[in-house]
């Protein structure tokens, strides 16, 4: 989800108005699908958020921290979130020129290219009037829903993996209690903490760059630098199945339905 080659855009712009279409997701784990609809853009009450219905279109940013921190959709595709010029965090999206960035107003951050189709969000769908903040100090951007409640950050999933996610090193997940947090940490392998104990790990230490995806396809797999698997749990053949770290200490993966097919337990 870091992007360290991505390049700086101008940063420059604010929001402009104007019609434009909109792409509604559907609701986490759910099939990945799209309805085009028209929609109008509006300009941010705040620079330092993105509320619903709010759009950044290439070369736009959004600044906050005395200037210090910047997310800017960029003109190759990328949403990226910097800090000052180092790139803490960018959307899977480079190599699209001309996509665009909105936050909807069901709760979904969505990236989708020049032909309104979508090519990456946070489905946070289900959220209405959930918004985006940069931070003013901590460097972690931040998705709220409308009480507040954090949904999606760039440093941390909240509760779960969803289909299709990708755990980078150094990236986690946490309980939506605050306790638990699976780490995917940098020497390869993920491992779910309470506190500074280990309760679960994958078997595959030693391998310094692996990564944990939630495959489409139902499998959640670690996979190394070269996307050689390394460790899965074997769960394929469940289309939409996505990962939970739950209240109670355990990584669980859930069918598209929301039955348990595999338990770190």
């Amino acid at each position: 989800m870091i992007t360290k080659k991505a390049a700086i855009a101008v940063m420059a712009g604010s929001l402009l108005a104007g019609p434009v279409a909109a792409v509604v997701m559907t609701q986490p784990g759910s099939a990945a699908t799209a309805v085009a609809t028209v929609a109008t853009t509006t300009v941010a009450a705040a620079k330092d958020r993105l509320g619903p219905g709010e759009w950044l279109l290439p070369g736009q940013s959004l600044t906050s921290g005395g200037g210090r921190f910047k997310l800017v959709q960029q003109a190759q595709g990328n949403l990226v979130f910097y800090d000052g010029t180092k790139a803490l965090w960018s959307s899977p999206t480079s190599g699209k020129p001309g996509a665009k960035a909105t936050m909807q107003k069901e709760g979904n951050l969505v990236v989708y290219g020049i032909d309104n189709k979508p090519l990456w969000s946070t489905q946070t769908a289900g959220n209405p009037g959930a918004y985006l903040l940069l931070p003013k100090e901590s460097g972690n951007l931040v998705i709220y829903s409308r009480d507040n409640t954090p949904l999606w950050s760039s440093k941390a999933y909240i509760g779960k993996l969803p289909s299709g996610q990708t755990l980078q090193p150094g990236q986690s997940i946490q309980s939506a209690n605050g306790r638990y947090r699976l780490i995917q940490q940098d020497e390869g392998n993920a491992v779910l903490y309470d506190g500074q104990r280990s309760l679960f790990t994958t078997p595959t230490a030693g391998h310094p760059g692996a990564r944990s995806i939630m495959q489409a396809e139902g499998n959640w797999v670690v996979v190394d630098r070269s996307d050689k698997a390394l460790w899965t749990t074997k769960t394929a053949g469940n289309p939409g199945a996505w990962l939970s770290v739950s209240n109670d200490g355990r990584v669980i993966i859930y069918s598209r339905d929301n039955k348990p097919l595999w338990t770190s337990r």
